[in-house]
Order: C-alpha cells, then sequence, then structure tokens
C-alpha cells in the first residue's frame, strides 16, 4: 500500500513556516503564493495608494521571513502574525513620513488634484476614487480597521490581535469609520 503526503497547498500556514524554518523553499514560495496579493493590497491601501511602495513593503516583509523565520510566533495564527508585522511596518513609515515633513519646512506634499474630466466617468468609477479619497482621510487607527475588516476580510477577532487591541475597541474604530464614510459618500445612496 502507497502511503499519499499531502500536497504543500494543502498544507497549513504553520506547518509551512515550520518547514521554512528547517529550510524548505518551496514552502515559502507557498506562504508567498498565499500571502503577497492581500498584503500588496493591504499596504497599498494603508500606504496612500503608492503602489511602488506596497510593493516595497511586500519585498521587505517577505525578505524578513525568509532570512528569518524563527521570528514567527508559533503560537499565533500566521495569518494575525504577519498582519500584525504589516501592521507595525505602515506605523514606523507614518512615523518617517512625520519626521520628514517636519523637516521639509512647509513644502506642500499634498497629492494633486485628478485632472480628469469628471463627467465622463461612470458612476461606479467616480464613487470608487471618491471611496478612496475618504478612506484615506481617516486616522490611521480607524482606517488600519476598517481596511482589514472590509478589505482584507479578517474576522474581529483577527484584527484586535493584528492591532493588539480588544475587540470592543475594533467594533468602536469600525462603527466610526462606517459612519464617517457612509456620511461622505451619502450622494452615492440608492434612492427609492
Amino acid at each position: 500500500m502507497r502511503l499519499f503526503r499531502k500536497s504543500i497547498s494543502d498544507w497549513s500556514d504553520e506547518s509551512l513556516m515550520h518547514a521554512l524554518s528547517q529550510g524548505d523553499q518551496t514552502a515559502f514560495s507557498e506562504i508567498y503564493e498565499r500571502y503577497a496579493g492581500k498584503l500588496r493590497g493591504y499596504f497599498r491601501n494603508m500606504l496612500w495608494r503608492d503602489d511602488e511602495k506596497a510593493e516595497d513593503f511586500v519585498h521587505d516583509l517577505f525578505a524578513k521571513i525568509i532570512q528569518q523565520p524563527e521570528l514567527f510566533d508559533a503560537t499565533r495564527s500566521f495569518k494575525t502574525w504577519v498582519f500584525s508585522v504589516a501592521s507595525n511596518m505602515c506605523k514606523n513609515e507614518y512615523k518617517r513620513m512625520e519626521v520628514r515633513k517636519n523637516t521639509l519646512h512647509g513644502v506642500d506634499t499634498s497629492f494633486a488634484a485628478s485632472t480628469e474630466n469628471v463627467l465622463n466617468q461612470v458612476q461606479d468609477a467616480q464613487f470608487l476614487k471618491e471611496f478612496e479619497e475618504k478612506l484615506q482621510e481617516l486616522d490611521e487607527k480607524h482606517r488600519s480597521v476598517f481596511t482589514l475588516r472590509h478589505l482584507d476580510g479578517l474576522a474581529l477577532k483577527e484584527i484586535a490581535e493584528v492591532l493588539e487591541i480588544n475587540e470592543g475597541t475594533v467594533k468602536s474604530r469600525l462603527f466610526y469609520a462606517t459612519k464617517f464614510l457612509a456620511n461622505q459618500l451619502s450622494v452615492y445612496q440608492l434612492t427609492q
């Protein structure tokens, strides 16, 4: 009788990290395949819609994982751990940007307004653009909770673990962010 080994794609994230810590490079490839796109989206949403910066952050995060897989806390789920690391990277970037802003002596670093003719855009494109702008108006703590919940699909408990806050705080921030976005985007509500 022949024994069948589970395909690497069936392994849990935690098993993959254990294999990676043992030098298994195919485990790294599988982890990358599972999370690179999700993390790229997270970083893009958290870092001012900057695709290039998001790509750099994904690269940096996976470089850390491959160089030091032992940093993974095996008592946690990989998903919440990796999003915690990503969240901390964003917080560090905000701090760096604040320092840079203070050293620019008043140079305006705001994003330039779009010059596209809004009248020629479809309703969905207008909404998406305004949604992205309003999402960026939220402070980091509210934007982070909203992004993790609605754009990255994490459960409330997972968000609490990622951000190291209690679930009540997650719910409160999520409520505030949702209410803010609903009020700001009320012009797009369907009238019945």
